[in-house]
């Protein structure tokens, strides 16, 4: 009978395959297989089974290219064709809550770095073109700042609020941001991500530096007077500038500019930029999740043009 459903469902899938799902493109790009090596071996078979990890693994990428909730995600998988078929039309779809577990799996197993660093393994065995250079920058992730008194007396650990645990209040320019900070790190060229730290929103940009000795590192004001362990500083420069110095900063700037282009397409394509969790380790493990499908979506842009 399950055969029957499935064949079922592709079937009715073939009937709006015509409309090629980006999905196929960044599915077949990736060896989802070289993934598995990096979790452990369940120690008991005592108790329910566990799902794939790589089926959890691939909705956390669904999950990060829709910005979608834990529990809307769950309800747009059993909805959605395309959704299923880039999961391999899974028997059994996993609720909110085993997305939830899972994601907290990775944060307590110190998974999340060795999955980012096979994702970029794979990334540059397809030797894309590059430009010189490297190009920090940061993004403002906004949380709601909840409620001192909720109501919410029995909310876990008998807390009584519904109050960002860690998120924090910042401004730039005359505008104040509530959240979480994203700093990155972009290849220059090919726009894809090299390294992710996630911050609350006041630490200061210049606290972080992604270089590493052999970088060539372009970054704008808000570094300014900062140091880098990169061996190039492309770092722009803000107060009373000389004619040369704001010559240098337009160069700078021109090289730069494409900094900007990650987080326009998680905002504007992927509706990132916002999040509902309330820890910097969480928010961290959600970000790297909506970064990596960020690189996987601008991978399949570069091999398909």
């Amino acid at each position: 009978m399950e055969s029957l459903v499935n064949f079922a469902l592709k079937e009715k899938y073939a009937k709006v395959k015509k409309l090629r799902s980006r999905l196929e493109n960044m599915d077949k790009i990736i060896d989802w297989n070289k993934f598995l090596a990096l979790f452990p071996e369940r120690e008991s078979t005592v108790g329910r089974p566990n799902y794939n990890k790589i089926l959890l693994l691939k909705i956390l990428f669904l999950q990060g290219w829709y910005g979608l909730s834990d529990e809307e995600l769950e309800f747009q998988i059993n909805d959605r064709f395309s959704f299923q078929q880039f999961l391999g039309f899974p028997n059994f779809i996993p609720d909110y809550s085993t997305i939830w577990r899972f994601r907290e799996e990775l944060a307590d197993g110190n998974l999340t770095d060795k999955i980012w660093n096979e994702l970029q393994r794979q990334i540059n065995e397809k030797n894309i073109s590059v430009e010189k250079g490297v190009i920090q920058d940061a993004v403002f992730i906004i949380a709601e700042p909840g409620k001192t008194n909720s109501g919410m007396n029995d909310r876990g650990q008998s807390a009584k609020t519904s109050r960002n645990r860690d998120g924090s209040w910042t401004k730039k320019g005359k505008k104040s941001f509530f959240g979480y900070k994203a700093h990155t790190k972009m290849r220059r060229g090919s726009k894809i991500i090299e390294s992710l730290a996630v911050t609350t929103a006041r630490v200061p940009d210049g606290k972080i530096d992604l270089a590493i000795p052999n970088d060539i590192i372009y970054r704008d004001k808000g570094y300014t007077g900062t140091k880098t362990k990169a061996k190039g500083d492309g770092t722009m420069r803000r107060g009373n500038l000389s004619v040369d110095e704001i010559l240098r900063n337009k160069r700078i700037q021109s090289k730069r500019s494409q900094g900007e282009h990650p987080y326009a397409t998680i905002k504007r394509a992927m509706h990132g930029g916002q999040t509902k969790l309330t820890t910097v380790y969480r928010v961290f493990v959600q970000q790297l999740f909506v970064f990596a499908a960020y690189n996987i979506y601008r991978l399949a842009t570069i091999v398909r043009t």
